[in-house]
């Protein structure tokens, strides 16, 4: 079993930074891949952004490809996503996971963090 911790979220003005944290414990035999996902009420859970266990591969969606960071520190078994330029639609609780691919599938990630919600206003 793999367990997920988020930190790090909070309310920042749009424009603004924050950077959320993913401590990573347990097995972590056979994860190959950790991502970060966000889901506002009513929505389903969108990708954001996806890294590689060696951290040599990111990926990113279009809305924030020139904004966020991905990045991990095996020695700290931790993952971040730095977020620049905030903007308001940036909103919502946020979700670190892990897998056993480097997809933007959800369904293919099979831990999970608690979220961190993260709040921009305009």
């Amino acid at each position: 079993q793999v367990q997920l911790i988020e930190s790090g979220g909070g309310t920042v003005q749009a424009g603004g930074s924050l950077r959320l944290s993913c401590e990573v414990s347990g097995r972590t035999f056979g994860i190959h891949a950790m991502g970060w996902f966000r889901q506002v009420p009513g929505k389903e859970r969108e990708f954001v952004a996806t890294i590689n266990w060696i951290g040599t591969s990111q990926y990113y969606t279009g809305s924030v490809k020139d904004r966020f960071a991905i990045s991990n520190d095996n020695a700290k078994a931790t993952m971040y996503l730095q977020m620049n330029r905030l903007k308001p639609e940036d909103s919502a609780v946020y979700y670190c996971a892990a897998g056993p691919e480097l997809v933007a599938l959800a369904n293919e990630y099979e831990f999970w963090g608690q979220g961190t919600q993260v709040t921009v206003s305009s």
